[in-house]
């Protein structure tokens, strides 16, 4: 099992531009902001949790979030790059990389994956459905350095060809808690 401590960090993805839906991560959903309460399960884990993005976030919703902003060097070239940009600045040995915008995600997902490591292990993603979850899953730091860098040399930046360099382990999970919110039609 993962080490709590110093070990994994969680990196809440929060920089997309969000054009369908202007605001979403502060957008209310059981009475609180969509970004705080995914933060709050996350945090649950036990894990030092960091925000990747381009900006803070209001007063407010800044004031119940107790997470270092690690800014994106490279804005606007995808998830991959603000992961790099926050591989680059923690110290983490593995680092779970999560969209800001999944308000489902379980606090028992982590637990799954973390306990899923093993050694020699790149990646463990969950699958379900017959698809793989890029945006909740368990990568080592060193590996999203070496891999992510020189795809970005490569001009490639989706975060599937980085888990294709990936020694990867994929997780079985039923249910939806990896729905993520594009427009207000997804809350409903």
């Amino acid at each position: 099992m993962a080490e709590r401590a110093g070990a994994t960090a969680v990196v809440m993805l929060a920089g997309g531009e969000a054009r369908r839906f202007p605001g979403k991560l502060e957008h209310c959903i059981d009475g609180r902001p969509m970004i705080v309460g995914l933060y709050e399960r996350v945090r649950a884990a036990g894990w030092p949790v960091y925000i990747a993005g381009k900006a803070s976030f209001s007063p407010e919703v800044d004031a119940q979030l107790d997470a270092p902003l690690l800014v994106d060097r490279t804005p606007g070239r995808g998830p991959l790059s603000a992961l790099l940009s926050a591989c680059a600045a923690i110290r983490a040995e593995r680092v779970f990389a999560v969209a800001a915008d999944q308000p489902r995600l379980e606090t028992a997902v982590l637990d799954r994956l973390a306990s899923s490591w093993r050694t020699g292990d790149e990646a463990v993603l969950p699958e379900h459905g017959g698809r793989v979850e890029p945006l909740a899953a368990l990568y080592a730091r060193s590996a999203v350095l070496r891999e992510g860098f020189a795809l970005r040399k490569a001009h490639a930046a989706a975060m599937r060809d980085l888990v294709n360099r990936l020694a990867t382990r994929f997780v079985p999970f039923d249910g939806d808690c990896f729905s993520n919110v594009n427009s207000p039609a997804d809350l409903t």
